[in-house]
């Protein structure tokens, strides 16, 4: 295994192949003698431990070893997967290099480790290349990867050789895409400067537009735009501003739903990361998916600058902004930045002209094509929202007109009108339902 890895050329440096490396060496020591058997044994089983770690995650199943064989030639990024990614494959001298690759992957996939568990007296990898996972009630694994994963693993296992290796493997990067950016779907940036890494966010939730009861104009403004942003037509960034728990972050999260199949991927950012902002459109603006960069509950105090950096990168510098790239933001404020009586006026013993200020401030809203108003329902809505949401509960069949009043009851207890409250409510009903 060690010297079949030592011949790959393309994908010699690729992601996620930390243990199958480490399962070479242990091999390769042993052979060598530089390791005994009770030392290879335990090195063994530290890479079956992050093997069983990375199928859990993913909820990889059956045929452990193939699937995670398969999950690195999804996640290279190298600049022939890259180059598949947009254009599919395409006829050059590479790809004689890259079929010599998959030959060698072709006989990693169908490794015999029978040998090396008789002479080691161990039985891992036979467990591991015929293994049944617990079945999950609620999946905590990245599902969406997952499926893609196995998908492909199941191709190479009908694959009769390096030429049907290369051909479905360029065909999923075509279609899926390549490494993180294929398989997931959210990302978050963690890490300081230029060096920051985005992380997979894995466990998303899976909402849909029709979960948020009203809101029909609203829903179909920005259904509208992300349609157009996705075909590759023009499109707008976004503001959805109002009541808190209206459902604006919800529409959000089930945007990124309805349109990840068509390439749609969503990157989350905090106000503290915005001066990374320029770096990361860097980063994505050359690759094959479209991003929405999301900021959730957007406000600025008057002594925050950090709208300056959100400001030059939306149509405010000297570079155009990507088309694969998209703002969309949250905020309880229709302006973003708090504004005072004082602000209305020059007047201001500390500043000349301080309202001259105050419209640089208040000029960041404008850079938002498309505004969108989520506003708290009245009382009628808000008995809608109670009943939709109760709908979906078949244990509250029959009860309309408790809940009803109940909820009423629970709104004038603080609740407040909103669609946040009339689930919370519904959760409130359900848990003392026995």
């Amino acid at each position: 295994m060690y010297h079949r890895i030592a011949r790959l050329i393309v994908y010699k440096e690729i992601a996620g192949a930390e243990i199958l490396n480490g399962v070479a060496s242990c091999i390769h020591e042993y052979e060598e003698k530089r390791k005994d058997k009770s030392q290879t044994i335990e090195a063994l089983y530290v890479q079956v431990h992050k093997l069983l770690d990375l199928a859990t995650a993913y909820g990889f199943d059956e045929n452990l070893w193939q699937a995670y064989l398969a999950y690195i030639l999804a996640m290279a990024e190298t600049p022939f997967s890259l180059l598949c990614e947009k254009n599919g494959a395409a006829d050059g001298s590479v790809n004689t290099l890259v079929k010599n690759d998959f030959a060698i992957f072709r006989e990693l996939f169908f490794y015999d480790f029978t040998e090396l568990e008789k002479e080691l007296e161990i039985n891992c990898f036979s467990i591991l290349t015929d293994y049944r996972s617990i079945p999950k009630k609620v999946q905590h694994f990245n599902k969406s990867v997952g499926d893609k994963v196995m998908e492909l693993r199941n191709a190479l296992m009908r694959s009769e050789d390096a030429e049907d290796m290369f051909e479905i493997v360029t065909g999923f990067y075509k279609k899926y895409g390549v490494g993180q950016f294929g398989l997931n779907k959210a990302f978050r940036l963690t890490g300081e400067g230029e060096d920051f890494v985005l992380q997979p966010i894995t466990n998303t939730e899976i909402v849909r537009l029709d979960d948020i009861i009203g809101y029909e104009l609203q829903k179909k403004t920005l259904v509208e735009n992300t349609k157009a942003f996705v075909e590759g037509r023009k499109a707008n960034n976004v503001l959805l501003y109002g009541d808190s728990g209206t459902g604006k972050s919800t529409s959000i999260k089930a945007i990124l739903n309805e349109f990840y199949d068509d390439g749609l991927r969503m990157i989350e950012i905090y106000k503290h990361q915005f001066h990374q902002l320029s770096t990361l459109i860097s980063k994505i603006k050359n690759r094959n998916y479209r991003f929405i960069i999301y900021m959730d509950d957007l406000s600025f105090e008057e002594f925050e600058i950090e709208y300056k950096y959100l400001k030059a990168v939306i149509e405010g510098g000297l570079e155009i902004r990507p088309e694969n790239i998209l703002i969309y933001a949250t905020s309880n404020r229709r302006h973003l930045i708090r504004e005072t009586w004082s602000d209305r006026s020059d007047l201001s013993k500390d500043e000349l002209h301080r309202s001259d200020t105050m419209q640089e401030k208040l000029s960041l809203v404008a850079r938002f094509g498309i505004t969108i108003n989520y506003s708290a329902p009245d009382k009628r809505e808000f008995e809608q929202i109670v009943k939709g949401i109760a709908a979906k509960y078949p244990e509250l069949a029959g009860k309309e007109e408790m809940l009803l009043a109940q909820a009423n009851i629970w709104e004038l207890r603080g609740g407040g009108l909103s669609g946040r409250s009339a689930q919370q409510f519904i959760h409130y009903i359900l848990g003392k339902e026995e």
